[in-house]
């Protein structure tokens, strides 16, 4: 109970944070104007992709809690046995990194107006995220190689069905993404389009790449300490 706690408190400050930063805490009733001055009715300035982008996202967040309070939950029992981490995640971590970082500086520069740096950095964003699911896929070869298969522990089920349930969130990202990046490569775009596409392409990058150190920290045990640490806070 006390993890599913910590990561919502950590989901709700993030999500307060990014309706600050959008303006939507704003309070119009509190407005000072004239009596004659005729009413306007503005609709929100976010754009309806960038809200339904934020829900899906407290939706997908909601979803891995469930996982990491089932995941504590079975690990309490006598039939479990902890799985070894592949080495080859420290790797694959470092590529999902970098596809983060390249698709932030590609919204800073679709910002900027400066296309050509924008077809390049969605390149390399979308190359380095299909390098993190191949890692990952070498990663499931390399465990199964040693004979920690699907069904024979409730930690390899755990493990398998974690990292590919954040496989496929990316892999849905993918198609976002490939079809932002041939948008802009064709050139029909308005450039305002492509900003917010790159924006909403960055948002749900940031926030698979969080899901991901997270659910690392789980599967490398590191979680535990932390929940020990924040019990002792508390306590």
């Amino acid at each position: 109970m006390s993890v599913i706690l910590i990561f919502l408190a950590g989901l709700a400050v993030i999500i307060t944070w990014w309706m600050a930063q959008q303006r939507l805490t704003s309070k119009p009733w509190l407005e000072v104007g004239r009596a004659s001055d005729p009413a306007r009715y503005d609709g929100s300035s976010i754009p309806t992709a960038k809200i339904g982008l934020g829900v899906f996202l407290a939706v997908v967040g909601a979803l891995f809690t469930l996982f990491i309070s089932a995941y504590f939950m079975r690990m309490g029992l006598a039939d479990w046995w902890a799985i070894p981490i592949p080495g080859l995640l420290w790797a694959n971590t470092a590529v999902l990194a970098l596809s983060s970082m390249a698709v932030q500086w590609t919204k800073i520069e679709a910002q900027r107006g400066h296309i050509d740096a924008v077809k390049f950095g969605l390149l390399a964003s979308f190359a380095t995220a299909v390098g993190f699911l191949i890692g990952q896929l070498y990663a499931w070869r390399e465990l199964v190689a040693a004979g920690y298969f699907i069904a024979d522990n409730p930690a390899n089920s755990f493990f398998y069905l974690i990292t590919g349930m954040h496989g496929l969130h990316i892999l849905g990202g993918l198609v976002a993404l490939g079809r932002t990046t041939v948008r802009v490569w064709e050139g029909n775009a308005p450039l305002g389009k492509i900003r917010l596409s790159v924006e909403l392409c960055a948002m749900y990058w940031h926030f698979m790449l969080l899901v991901w150190l997270i659910l690392f920290a789980l599967l490398a045990g590191w979680a535990n300490d932390l929940v020990e640490i924040c019990r002792q806070l508390l306590t």
